[in-house]
């Protein structure tokens, strides 16, 4: 830990407050546990994230999140957000309690859409329908890599989809790239076994941020591409290289 936090250094960046010592703060404002944050924060030797989210010096252990009321510097931040690491903003209203187990805040993230071959699918967990569509896009030399998945589809769409898939099951479709992982320690004992299919199905998904040349979340289907080749869905539409595997 010592080695990577001096490689890598780690910075915990702190945006509420809700108890000092042995004082229940959730049931004050968030303008009054921002400023008891701030003064605690100052206490401790935290800096403020500075409002240019560019600017961001690396290394400090502590970081005060900034927050406004002025809606164009909001989206400034917005704008900012996606080139910086960041998935998007969070609104809260000034004068709202803390909510345990409850959300009383909006997220805005950044979304991106992207035309991906349907490589192959997992089976729901009722065993009736398809899961998730597992997504791939192709390098410069012609490989099938696996990028993410989507799963947003109602009950009867899943079953739809068995139906549509069957004809295509067999395949071989991510046989020279990525595919997609089996068990490991963070599939948490879930079934991942899936089935492969040939690469003829396109589909349009968006999706927040892509991360080691894949998408961080579970993509959302937006809709089918029957008028895409799949050899034209490639890694240029997310703007990077697949990365090395193997």
């Amino acid at each position: 830990v010592r080695k990577l936090s001096g490689e890598i250094p780690a910075t915990l960046i702190l945006f509420d407050l809700v108890r000092e010592g042995a004082e229940d703060l959730s049931a004050l404002p968030l303008r009054t546990r921002r400023e008891r944050l701030a003064k605690l924060a100052a206490s401790a030797g935290a800096g403020v994230m500075p409002d240019d989210l560019n600017t961001v010096p690396p290394g400090p252990e502590l970081l005060v999140a900034p927050w406004t009321a002025e809606v164009s510097l909001a989206e400034a931040w917005f704008a900012d957000a996606a080139g910086v690491g960041q998935d998007g903003i969070v609104a809260k209203r000034e004068e709202q309690a803390y909510l345990s187990g409850e959300r009383g805040w909006v997220k805005v993230k950044h979304r991106t859409t992207a035309d991906c071959v349907v490589g192959g699918y997992r089976v729901a967990k009722d065993g009736q329908g398809v899961g998730s569509l597992l997504l791939g896009l192709y390098d410069k030399d012609g490989a099938l890599h696996y990028v993410g998945h989507t799963s947003s589809f109602k009950a009867a769409e899943r079953r739809q989809l068995r139906e549509l898939l069957a004809p295509l099951e067999g395949g071989e479709s991510f046989r020279g790239g990525r595919a997609p992982g089996g068990q490991s320690r963070w599939s948490g004992g879930r079934d991942t076994e899936w089935v492969d299919l040939e690469p003829s199905l396109v589909c349009e998904v968006s999706f927040d941020r892509v991360q080691y040349g894949r998408f961080r979340h579970a993509a959302r289907f937006e809709r089918w591409r029957s008028d895409r080749d799949p050899r034209s869905c490639t890694f240029e539409q997310l703007g990077i290289e697949p990365p090395s595997w193997g």
